[in-house]
Protein backbone atom coordinates (compact mmCIF):
# COMPACT_ATOMS: atom_id res chain seq x y z
CA UNK A 1 0.00 0.00 0.00
CA UNK A 2 1.58 3.20 -0.88
CA UNK A 3 1.41 5.96 1.74
CA UNK A 4 -0.08 9.41 1.12
CA UNK A 5 3.07 11.93 1.16
CA UNK A 6 2.66 15.25 4.09
CA UNK A 7 1.29 18.26 1.86
CA UNK A 8 0.35 18.79 -1.54
CA UNK A 9 0.71 15.93 -3.96
CA UNK A 10 -0.10 15.21 -7.50
CA UNK A 11 -2.68 12.49 -8.20
CA UNK A 12 -0.91 8.70 -8.01
CA UNK A 13 2.38 10.56 -8.06
CA UNK A 14 3.98 7.99 -5.82
CA UNK A 15 2.58 5.24 -7.17
CA UNK A 16 3.60 6.37 -10.86
CA UNK A 17 7.33 7.39 -9.91
CA UNK A 18 7.58 3.86 -9.04
CA UNK A 19 6.66 2.39 -12.36
CA UNK A 20 8.98 5.73 -13.94
CA UNK A 21 6.34 7.66 -15.02
CA UNK A 22 6.91 10.53 -13.19
CA UNK A 23 4.98 13.79 -14.32
CA UNK A 24 6.85 16.78 -15.47
CA UNK A 25 8.20 18.95 -12.68
CA UNK A 26 6.39 21.85 -12.53
CA UNK A 27 7.74 25.34 -12.98
CA UNK A 28 7.74 28.16 -10.53
CA UNK A 29 6.93 30.60 -13.41
CA UNK A 30 3.71 29.07 -13.82
CA UNK A 31 1.79 29.51 -10.43
CA UNK A 32 0.00 32.72 -10.11
CA UNK A 33 1.60 35.36 -7.72
CA UNK A 34 -1.51 36.98 -6.52
CA UNK A 35 -3.88 36.13 -3.82
CA UNK A 36 -7.25 37.73 -2.73
CA UNK A 37 -6.93 40.74 -0.25
CA UNK A 38 -7.06 38.43 2.95
CA UNK A 39 -4.37 36.29 1.43
CA UNK A 40 -6.40 33.18 0.58
CA UNK A 41 -6.26 31.95 -3.00
CA UNK A 42 -9.69 30.30 -3.56
CA UNK A 43 -13.06 30.85 -2.99
CA UNK A 44 -16.53 28.83 -3.77
CA UNK A 45 -19.47 29.62 -5.48
CA UNK A 46 -22.94 27.79 -6.33
CA UNK A 47 -24.45 29.10 -9.50
CA UNK A 48 -28.14 29.30 -11.38
CA UNK A 49 -29.54 29.56 -7.60
CA UNK A 50 -33.25 30.86 -8.79
CA UNK A 51 -35.08 32.34 -6.11
CA UNK A 52 -35.50 32.18 -2.07
CA UNK A 53 -36.27 28.43 -2.31
CA UNK A 54 -33.37 27.30 -4.27
CA UNK A 55 -31.22 29.68 -2.23
CA UNK A 56 -32.75 27.41 0.91
CA UNK A 57 -31.91 23.94 -0.69
CA UNK A 58 -28.60 25.12 -1.18
CA UNK A 59 -28.13 26.34 1.54
CA UNK A 60 -29.71 23.61 3.81
CA UNK A 61 -27.55 20.93 1.41
CA UNK A 62 -24.24 22.68 2.36
CA UNK A 63 -25.03 22.15 6.15
CA UNK A 64 -25.88 18.95 5.86
CA UNK A 65 -22.92 18.38 3.27
CA UNK A 66 -20.52 20.97 4.98
CA UNK A 67 -19.55 23.02 2.09
CA UNK A 68 -18.19 26.19 2.72
CA UNK A 69 -19.73 28.82 0.22
CA UNK A 70 -18.46 31.97 -0.13
CA UNK A 71 -21.23 33.68 -3.05
CA UNK A 72 -24.55 31.97 -4.94
CA UNK A 73 -25.19 33.63 -8.06
CA UNK A 74 -28.49 33.80 -10.41
CA UNK A 75 -28.67 33.75 -13.78
CA UNK A 76 -32.32 34.58 -14.78
CA UNK A 77 -32.36 38.16 -13.65
CA UNK A 78 -33.35 40.60 -11.36
CA UNK A 79 -36.08 41.32 -13.20
CA UNK A 80 -37.24 37.32 -12.54
CA UNK A 81 -37.60 38.47 -8.67
CA UNK A 82 -40.27 40.35 -7.11
CA UNK A 83 -38.87 43.32 -4.49
CA UNK A 84 -39.83 40.42 -1.72
CA UNK A 85 -37.95 37.85 -3.00
CA UNK A 86 -35.36 39.53 -3.63
CA UNK A 87 -35.09 40.70 0.39
CA UNK A 88 -35.56 36.77 1.61
CA UNK A 89 -32.77 36.26 -0.65
CA UNK A 90 -30.09 39.44 0.65
CA UNK A 91 -31.36 38.02 4.53
CA UNK A 92 -30.19 34.66 4.09
CA UNK A 93 -27.32 35.04 2.81
CA UNK A 94 -26.25 37.91 5.27
CA UNK A 95 -27.36 35.28 7.78
CA UNK A 96 -25.07 32.95 6.65
CA UNK A 97 -22.44 35.68 5.79
CA UNK A 98 -22.66 34.59 1.98
CA UNK A 99 -22.10 37.19 -1.50
CA UNK A 100 -25.15 37.13 -3.19
CA UNK A 101 -25.14 37.91 -6.66
CA UNK A 102 -28.00 38.64 -9.37
CA UNK A 103 -28.03 38.98 -13.10
CA UNK A 104 -28.45 42.80 -14.79
CA UNK A 105 -31.09 42.22 -18.04
CA UNK A 106 -32.10 42.13 -20.29
CA UNK A 107 -29.72 40.42 -22.51
CA UNK A 108 -29.20 38.94 -25.81
CA UNK A 109 -31.57 35.84 -25.48
CA UNK A 110 -34.57 37.63 -23.44
CA UNK A 111 -34.95 40.29 -26.73
CA UNK A 112 -36.44 40.27 -30.36
CA UNK A 113 -33.15 40.02 -32.20
CA UNK A 114 -33.18 36.52 -34.04
CA UNK A 115 -29.29 36.49 -34.46
CA UNK A 116 -28.60 34.54 -31.37
CA UNK A 117 -30.76 32.01 -32.12
CA UNK A 118 -28.54 31.50 -35.62
CA UNK A 119 -25.50 29.32 -35.92
CA UNK A 120 -23.42 32.68 -35.56
CA UNK A 121 -25.07 33.55 -32.19
CA UNK A 122 -25.30 37.46 -33.46
CA UNK A 123 -23.87 39.58 -30.89
CA UNK A 124 -24.37 37.05 -28.20
CA UNK A 125 -25.72 37.95 -24.67
CA UNK A 126 -24.97 41.50 -24.91
CA UNK A 127 -27.90 44.20 -24.62
CA UNK A 128 -29.52 45.39 -27.73
CA UNK A 129 -29.44 49.16 -28.03
CA UNK A 130 -30.46 52.18 -25.57
CA UNK A 131 -33.34 51.02 -24.17
CA UNK A 132 -31.78 47.44 -22.81
CA UNK A 133 -29.02 48.97 -21.57
CA UNK A 134 -30.78 51.43 -19.44
CA UNK A 135 -32.92 48.62 -18.15
CA UNK A 136 -29.93 46.62 -17.05
CA UNK A 137 -28.99 49.97 -15.09
CA UNK A 138 -32.30 49.95 -13.64
CA UNK A 139 -31.84 46.73 -12.57
CA UNK A 140 -28.50 47.60 -10.68
CA UNK A 141 -29.98 50.27 -9.11
CA UNK A 142 -33.02 47.87 -8.25
CA UNK A 143 -31.03 45.45 -6.83
CA UNK A 144 -28.38 47.78 -4.86
CA UNK A 145 -31.46 49.45 -3.07
CA UNK A 146 -32.79 46.18 -1.79
CA UNK A 147 -29.31 45.26 -0.53
CA UNK A 148 -28.02 42.81 -3.47
CA UNK A 149 -23.94 43.87 -3.41
CA UNK A 150 -22.70 42.27 -6.45
CA UNK A 151 -24.68 42.49 -9.75
CA UNK A 152 -23.87 39.72 -12.96
CA UNK A 153 -23.23 41.62 -16.09
CA UNK A 154 -23.06 39.96 -20.10
CA UNK A 155 -22.29 43.50 -21.67
CA UNK A 156 -18.74 45.48 -21.70
CA UNK A 157 -20.81 49.07 -22.02
CA UNK A 158 -23.74 48.28 -19.02
CA UNK A 159 -19.67 47.21 -17.02
CA UNK A 160 -18.38 50.23 -17.90
CA UNK A 161 -21.24 52.34 -16.94
CA UNK A 162 -21.93 50.17 -13.83
CA UNK A 163 -18.70 51.24 -12.47
CA UNK A 164 -18.82 54.76 -13.37
CA UNK A 165 -22.21 54.98 -10.98
CA UNK A 166 -20.53 53.48 -8.29
CA UNK A 167 -17.49 55.77 -8.53
CA UNK A 168 -19.66 58.65 -8.66
CA UNK A 169 -21.73 57.21 -5.72
CA UNK A 170 -25.19 56.42 -7.21
CA UNK A 171 -24.19 52.76 -7.02
CA UNK A 172 -23.08 51.94 -3.51
CA UNK A 173 -18.96 51.72 -3.06
CA UNK A 174 -18.89 48.52 -2.68
CA UNK A 175 -20.56 46.62 -4.92
CA UNK A 176 -18.92 44.36 -7.05
CA UNK A 177 -19.14 43.73 -10.66
CA UNK A 178 -19.01 40.22 -12.04
CA UNK A 179 -18.36 39.71 -15.59
CA UNK A 180 -20.67 36.75 -17.14
CA UNK A 181 -19.44 33.20 -18.54
CA UNK A 182 -21.97 34.44 -21.50
CA UNK A 183 -19.02 37.19 -22.81
CA UNK A 184 -15.99 35.26 -20.98
CA UNK A 185 -12.69 36.82 -22.36
CA UNK A 186 -10.40 34.04 -23.46
CA UNK A 187 -7.49 35.93 -23.71
CA UNK A 188 -4.86 38.05 -21.41
CA UNK A 189 -5.69 41.28 -23.52
CA UNK A 190 -9.38 40.71 -23.04
CA UNK A 191 -9.07 40.26 -19.54
CA UNK A 192 -7.54 43.22 -18.50
CA UNK A 193 -9.75 45.53 -20.28
CA UNK A 194 -12.67 44.51 -18.53
CA UNK A 195 -10.54 44.70 -15.32
CA UNK A 196 -9.95 48.30 -16.28
CA UNK A 197 -13.81 48.70 -17.56
CA UNK A 198 -15.04 47.80 -14.23
CA UNK A 199 -14.67 44.19 -13.21
CA UNK A 200 -14.29 42.74 -9.86
CA UNK A 201 -14.48 38.93 -11.21
CA UNK A 202 -14.47 37.44 -14.41
CA UNK A 203 -15.98 33.98 -15.88
CA UNK A 204 -13.60 32.21 -18.40
CA UNK A 205 -14.81 29.26 -20.46
CA UNK A 206 -13.68 26.24 -18.86
CA UNK A 207 -12.00 24.89 -22.29
CA UNK A 208 -9.25 27.23 -21.67
CA UNK A 209 -5.50 25.42 -20.58
CA UNK A 210 -3.28 25.67 -17.91
CA UNK A 211 -0.66 28.03 -20.36
CA UNK A 212 -3.48 30.20 -21.01
CA UNK A 213 -4.61 31.08 -16.81
CA UNK A 214 -0.53 31.58 -16.71
CA UNK A 215 -0.81 34.26 -19.43
CA UNK A 216 -3.83 36.10 -17.77
CA UNK A 217 -2.11 36.23 -14.69
CA UNK A 218 0.78 37.96 -15.73
CA UNK A 219 -1.26 40.77 -16.95
CA UNK A 220 -4.28 41.06 -14.36
CA UNK A 221 -5.04 40.32 -10.59
CA UNK A 222 -8.51 40.59 -11.62
CA UNK A 223 -10.39 37.79 -9.28
CA UNK A 224 -11.52 34.75 -12.18
CA UNK A 225 -14.41 32.57 -11.75
CA UNK A 226 -14.22 29.15 -13.16
CA UNK A 227 -16.75 26.57 -13.68
CA UNK A 228 -15.31 23.11 -12.63
CA UNK A 229 -18.15 21.73 -14.24
CA UNK A 230 -19.51 23.47 -17.09
CA UNK A 231 -23.25 23.60 -18.20
CA UNK A 232 -24.32 22.12 -21.14
CA UNK A 233 -24.84 25.14 -22.93
CA UNK A 234 -21.41 26.64 -22.13
CA UNK A 235 -19.88 23.46 -23.10
CA UNK A 236 -20.40 20.58 -20.53
CA UNK A 237 -16.53 20.33 -19.78
CA UNK A 238 -15.64 18.80 -16.24
CA UNK A 239 -12.42 19.78 -14.86
CA UNK A 240 -12.52 18.66 -11.51
CA UNK A 241 -9.56 16.72 -11.46
CA UNK A 242 -7.70 20.11 -12.75
CA UNK A 243 -8.86 21.91 -9.06
CA UNK A 244 -5.79 21.87 -7.65
CA UNK A 245 -3.79 22.86 -10.92
CA UNK A 246 -6.50 26.01 -11.67
CA UNK A 247 -5.92 27.49 -8.29
CA UNK A 248 -2.28 27.14 -8.36
CA UNK A 249 -2.73 28.97 -11.92
CA UNK A 250 -5.41 30.83 -11.66
CA UNK A 251 -5.59 32.30 -7.78
CA UNK A 252 -7.46 34.31 -6.89
CA UNK A 253 -10.00 32.32 -8.08
CA UNK A 254 -13.78 31.61 -7.33
CA UNK A 255 -14.53 27.67 -7.88
CA UNK A 256 -17.63 27.00 -9.66
CA UNK A 257 -19.67 24.06 -9.28
CA UNK A 258 -21.72 24.22 -11.66
CA UNK A 259 -23.88 20.99 -12.99
CA UNK A 260 -23.88 19.12 -16.88
CA UNK A 261 -26.15 16.90 -18.28
CA UNK A 262 -28.99 18.91 -16.56
CA UNK A 263 -31.98 20.97 -18.35
CA UNK A 264 -31.70 24.67 -18.85
CA UNK A 265 -33.65 26.91 -16.08
CA UNK A 266 -33.24 29.85 -17.04
CA UNK A 267 -35.35 31.84 -17.05
CA UNK A 268 -36.57 30.29 -13.96
CA UNK A 269 -40.50 29.51 -13.02
CA UNK A 270 -42.71 27.47 -11.52
CA UNK A 271 -42.68 25.65 -14.28
CA UNK A 272 -39.43 24.33 -13.50
CA UNK A 273 -39.31 23.71 -9.68
CA UNK A 274 -38.31 20.18 -9.34
CA UNK A 275 -35.14 20.56 -11.79
CA UNK A 276 -34.26 23.09 -10.57
CA UNK A 277 -34.16 21.92 -6.56
CA UNK A 278 -32.99 18.81 -7.88
CA UNK A 279 -29.83 20.91 -9.36
CA UNK A 280 -29.29 23.07 -6.82
CA UNK A 281 -28.88 19.97 -4.30
CA UNK A 282 -26.41 18.30 -6.64
CA UNK A 283 -24.30 21.61 -7.27
CA UNK A 284 -23.58 21.17 -3.43
CA UNK A 285 -22.59 17.63 -3.83
CA UNK A 286 -20.27 18.70 -6.82
CA UNK A 287 -18.66 21.17 -4.89
CA UNK A 288 -18.19 18.37 -1.91
CA UNK A 289 -16.44 16.25 -4.54
CA UNK A 290 -14.58 18.81 -5.17
CA UNK A 291 -13.65 19.67 -1.81
CA UNK A 292 -13.01 16.20 -0.89
CA UNK A 293 -10.21 15.59 -4.14
CA UNK A 294 -8.23 18.82 -2.57
CA UNK A 295 -8.32 17.45 0.73
CA UNK A 296 -7.04 14.08 -0.65
CA UNK A 297 -4.19 15.43 -2.34
CA UNK A 298 -3.72 17.88 0.44
CA UNK A 299 -4.39 20.91 -1.81
CA UNK A 300 -7.05 22.38 -0.31
CA UNK A 301 -5.32 25.04 1.96
CA UNK A 302 -5.21 28.42 0.75
CA UNK A 303 -9.39 29.07 1.26
CA UNK A 304 -9.87 32.61 1.75
CA UNK A 305 -11.73 33.20 5.62
CA UNK A 306 -15.77 32.74 5.27
CA UNK A 307 -17.54 36.13 4.47
CA UNK A 308 -14.69 37.28 2.01
CA UNK A 309 -15.95 38.87 -0.42
CA UNK A 310 -13.76 41.70 -1.85
CA UNK A 311 -11.68 41.68 -5.07
CA UNK A 312 -8.65 44.28 -3.53
CA UNK A 313 -7.21 46.70 -5.52
CA UNK A 314 -7.79 46.36 -9.28
CA UNK A 315 -6.71 48.98 -12.26
CA UNK A 316 -9.30 50.94 -14.14
CA UNK A 317 -9.26 53.18 -16.82
CA UNK A 318 -9.52 57.35 -15.86
CA UNK A 319 -13.16 58.26 -15.79
CA UNK A 320 -14.16 60.70 -17.48
CA UNK A 321 -14.91 63.81 -16.44
CA UNK A 322 -18.64 65.19 -15.99
CA UNK A 323 -20.21 67.94 -17.69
Amino acid sequence: MISASPGPRRPAAAALAALGLDAPAEHPDDASPHAFPDGGTWRTEIPSCEGPEALATVLKEAGTLDVPIHRISQGSGVWMLTDAEIAEMVDACAQHDIELCLFTGPRGTWDIGAATRSDSGGAGLRARGHDAVAACVEDALRAASLGVKCLLVADEGVLWLLHRLRASGELPAEITFKVSALIGPVNPVTYRLHERLGADSLNIPSDLTFQHLTEIRRVSRAPMDFYLEAPDDLGGYVRMYDAAELIRRGAPIYLKFGLSKAPGIYPYGAQLRDVALDSARERVRRGRLALDLLARLGADGGMSPLGSRLPGELTRFPLPERS
